[in-house]
């Protein structure tokens, strides 16, 4: 089963919290703790990230069924928050198993393909002399001619085992699944309940041109933006982006 990290006191439908490509359930502690002073949430690594179980294969069914497993084991039906790569986990789940989802909140992705290419980073972090890291400060420094952006520098390296020597991200699973990844899995039915998708407005990763798309799987979408965030709406605006998760699962 996926690692987990609970924030709150259980009872009650919990939320559910799935990061993105490159994440971990610890990135989303934050505004996990700020929910729980009404509800149990839990934030999960998702397979071949963090401290979850490492697998051959990293598509979005296998994914949606790890999170199944995740619900099934706190009730049976939970709220879910997933963002990028998560929301489209989330989204195969909500379609996969509708009975287990109440209230769905996808950030900043819609259900379709993206040119995205994110092999990039990939390369970068196996470029990295893990055998020369006896401190983050050091991965970072190698990571900088590769990614120039010093907050996704700090981002991967959240997911770096130093005493271990090792990511804890399986790369050349990930590097292989790519297409998977950025891509969307032929999918049928619809998922009928309240979801909410939330999104960056200087992000191009939703756009009005993926609406039809949207209402067909999820016929009760709402769509909001948040002013002035990008892709990483959650980091950039995480009051923000708190508040409007709140109102929408209080509604």
């Amino acid at each position: 089963m996926l690692n987990q990290i609970h924030h709150g006191t259980p009872g009650g439908r919990p939320l559910i919290i799935v990061h993105g490509l490159y994440g971990s359930a610890r990135n989303w502690g934050v505004i996990a703790k700020r929910l729980s002073d009404t509800r149990h949430v839990i934030t999960v690594d998702q397979r071949n990230h963090g401290d979850s179980p490492r697998h051959d294969s990293h598509g979005y069914p296998e994914m949606a069924e790890d999170l199944a497993q995740v619900i099934a084991a706190h009730g049976g039906r939970a709220d879910v928050v997933g963002h990028s790569m998560g929301g489209k986990a989330a989204m195969v789940l909500a379609l996969a198993h509708p009975e287990m989802v109440g209230k769905l909140v996808v950030g900043d992705i819609a259900p379709v393909g993206y040119s995205h290419d994110q092999t990039q980073y990939i390369d970068a972090m196996q470029a990295v002399d893990l055998s020369q890291v006896a401190k983050r400060a050091d991965a970072t420094r190698q990571l900088a001619p590769r990614v120039a952006d010093p907050v996704l520098q700090s981002f991967f390296t959240q997911s770096l085992d130093i005493a271990g020597q090792r990511w804890k991200l399986n790369l050349e699973v990930l590097k292989r699944e790519m297409d998977k990844i950025v891509g969307f899995p032929e999918v049928s039915g619809q998922f009928e309940g309240p979801t909410l998708f939330l999104s960056g407005a200087l992000s191009d990763y939703v756009l009005p041109e993926h609406r039809p798309a949207i209402r067909a799987l999820f016929p009760k979408a709402r769509f909001a933006r948040l002013a002035g965030a990008g892709h990483w709406l959650h980091a950039e605006k995480p009051r923000e982006f708190e508040a409007s998760v709140r109102a929408f699962l209080d509604a």
